[in-house]
C-alpha cells in the first residue's frame, strides 16, 4: 500500500522517529503503517543521514540554519513565536536547540524578546496551578481516552476525541468526530489500534459512551474493549484531575488549533487536527517530558489488534454462564441481574474467600459480584 499522498512527509517523519527508538520492530511497524520493510529501511536510513531534510524527494534543503548573528536569533524567535502563538520562552528555546541553533539564548531572554516586539499579552503572565498527577511507567500502559466538547462545523458540530498515551502524552489520536456515539468511537479506536497496537488499560470519563452509574455502568463499547483485553477504569465523578493529563491536553488543543477551525467541515477540521498531532508528538517540546518531545519516549505497543475476536478461556473451576437478552443469568435455580450491554456474552463465576459471596468475571475484569444467600449485590 503506498504512502497517502496528502500527508506524506508527515507520515513519513512519524515513522522515523518512531522506527528509530530503542527496541522498535521495524518490521511491525511497516505492517502498521502500511509500507513494504524495503520502503521502511530505506527512510529509515535517509533519516540517520540527514534528518527531516532527507525525507523529502529531490529535496536538499540545508540541514542547519546559516545565521548566527544576534538580529537573526530574535528574528527565528519571533518567527516560532508567530507560528505557535500559545509557545512561550522555555519551548520556543528547546526548539530552537533541537532545530541545531548554536548561541540560543535562555528562556528569559527569549520572553524578553517577545515582550520587546508585543508578542506576548499581560495576562498570560498569570500562572495555572498544576495538579499533582501519577505517571504510567510504561508507553502503552495507560491511554486517556475522552472528548473535548464540541464546536459549530458545516453541517452540524465536531466533536473532537483525543486519545494520550499517560506515560509519554504522545497523542495517539485526534479524530473530528459528527458525534460522541459508540459505533462512531469504535470506529475511530479501530483505526489507531491497528496503527499503534492495544494498551493494557485505559481510562475514560463517566458519560456517554462509556458508562457511568451501576445501570450503565458497562457499554457495548467499553465490553467491546474487554473483549480485546483492554482494563477498562472510570475517572471518579467530579474530579477532573484524574483526567489530568488529558485536561491539560485539552487546554493546549484549545490554544493551538480549535479556533481555526470553528465553522469548517469535518474533512476540513480533520486535516488541521492530524497536521497539530504530529507537530505536537515530533516537535513541541513538552514541560513535563522535560522539553523533550513525546515521541522520544513513544514505542508502539506489541499487542497487535486482532482481525477477530479470540472467545475466553475460563478457567476448569469457573462456572460459565451466558448472559441471556435482558441482563440476566441463573445459577442454582436463582436469576441475577448483570448490565445490559453483556446480553450475548459468556461471564464467569467464581467463588470468594466469603462464604456465600461469588464474583463475576468477563474475561480478566470483575463486574459484579452475588450473593447467593441475599438479593444481588453489585
Amino acid at each position: 500500500m503506498p504512502w497517502p499522498q496528502v500527508t506524506l512527509m508527515s507520515i513519513r517523519k512519524e515513522f522515523v522517529v518512531l522506527a528509530t527508538r530503542d527496541g522498535a520492530n521495524i518490521s511491525r511497524l511497516c505492517r502498521r503503517f502500511g509500507i513494504s520493510r524495503k520502503t521502511g529501511y530505506k527512510w529509515r536510513a535517509r533519516y540517520f543521514l540527514g534528518g527531516d531534510s532527507e525525507l523529502a524527494d529531490n529535496s536538499r534543503r540545508p540541514k542547519t540554519s546559516p545565521w548566527r548573528t544576534t538580529p537573526a536569533v530574535e528574528d527565528a524567535v519571533l518567527r516560532l513565536r508567530e507560528a505557535h502563538p500559545a509557545w512561550g520562552g522555555r519551548k520556543i528555546r528547546a526548539r530552537l536547540q533541537a532545530l541545531g541553533w548554536t548561541g540560543v539564548p535562555a528562556a528569559s531572554t527569549i520572553t524578553a524578546i517577545l515582550h520587546r516586539h508585543g508578542g506576548i499579552d499581560p495576562e498570560e503572565s498569570v500562572k495555572h496551578q498544576a495538579w499533582l498527577r501519577f505517571e504510567a511507567q510504561d508507553p502503552n500502559e495507560l491511554w486517556q481516552i475522552d472528548f473535548k466538547g464540541h464546536f459549530a462545523a458545516v453541517p452540524g458540530r465536531c466533536h473532537p476525541l483525543t486519545v494520550l498515551d499517560d506515560h509519554s502524552r504522545y497523542a495517539l489520536g485526534l479524530e473530528a468526530c459528527a458525534n460522541e456515539q459508540g459505533g462512531t468511537v469504535r470506529e475511530r479506536l479501530t483505526k489507531i489500534f491497528c496503527r499503534y497496537g492495544l494498551p493494557h488499560r485505559i481510562l475514560v470519563d463517566n458519560g456517554s459512551p462509556w458508562g457511568s452509574d451501576w445501570e450503565h455502568r458497562y457499554t457495548p463499547l467499553t465490553v467491546w474493549l474487554l473483549r480485546l483485553g483492554i482494563r477498562v477504569t472510570h475517572a471518579r465523578p467530579y474530579h477532573p484531575q484524574t483526567l489530568g493529563k488529558g485536561e491539560r491536553f485539552h487546554r493546549t488543543l484549545a490554544a493551538e488549533v480549535l479556533a481555526s477551525c470553528q465553522g469548517l467541515d469535518l474533512v476540513h477540521c480533520q486535516q488541521r487536527f492530524d497536521h497539530w498531532r504530529l507537530l505536537y508528538n515530533l516537535e513541541r517540546p513538552h514541560e513535563a517530558l522535560g522539553l523533550a518531545v513525546p515521541a522520544s519516549r513513544y514505542q508502539v505497543s506489541p499487542r497487535r489488534f486482532p482481525e477477530r475476536l479470540p472467545p475466553f478461556e475460563y478457567g476448569p473451576g469457573d462456572q460459565v454462564r451466558k448472559v441471556q437478552a435482558e441482563g440476566w443469568i441463573s445459577y442454582r435455580n436463582r436469576e441475577y441481574h448483570l448490565p445490559k450491554a453483556f446480553r450475548g456474552e459468556c461471564v464467569a463465576l467464581r467463588h470468594t474467600l466469603q462464604e456465600g459471596v461469588m464474583h463475576v468475571f468477563f474475561g480478566h475484569q470483575r463486574i459484579a459480584q452475588i450473593s447467593l444467600k441475599e438479593d444481588f449485590d453489585p
